[in-house]
């Protein structure tokens, strides 16, 4: 939801706070644990990860953040990779979207399971 305050001479439009709006997830991204170690490594699931170039991270606030901000820190996601297997996209998750489960964690499970973009919920045939 937006809203626009308008200033002596100009408009600022404002943002709702994310906790209130419901973050959609496109359907290839994954849950996953992350650690990042560098700006461009980190372990994911417990396995070396090599993060894009143009690596886009979203906090809880769905602001952007910084891999080199994060360095070290234990991070329950949801994550993309393009074509060469590097993760591009994160969404560090809030409470409540880490309690939504099932969420498929490899790209097998999500091949298999039903995925309802609108409840943003997949299910297990």
């Amino acid at each position: 939801m937006y809203r626009c305050v308008l200033f002596a001479a100009a408009t600022a439009c404002l943002v709702a706070p994310a906790a209130a709006q419901q973050r959609n997830f496109p359907p290839n991204a994954l849950r996953g644990a992350l650690v990042i170690a560098t700006p461009s490594e980190a372990t994911l699931n417990g396995r070396p990860a090599r993060l894009a170039p143009g690596l886009r991270i979203r906090g809880q606030d769905n602001m952007l953040a910084m891999s080199g901000a994060l360095i070290g820190a234990h991070l329950l996601v949801h994550y993309t990779t393009d074509i060469y297997g590097l993760v591009d996209n994160v969404w560090i998750l809030t409470p409540q979207e880490a309690a939504r489960k099932p969420w498929p964690a490899s790209a097998q499970e999500a091949q298999t399971w039903r995925f309802d973009p609108v409840a943003q919920a997949w299910s297990k045939p």
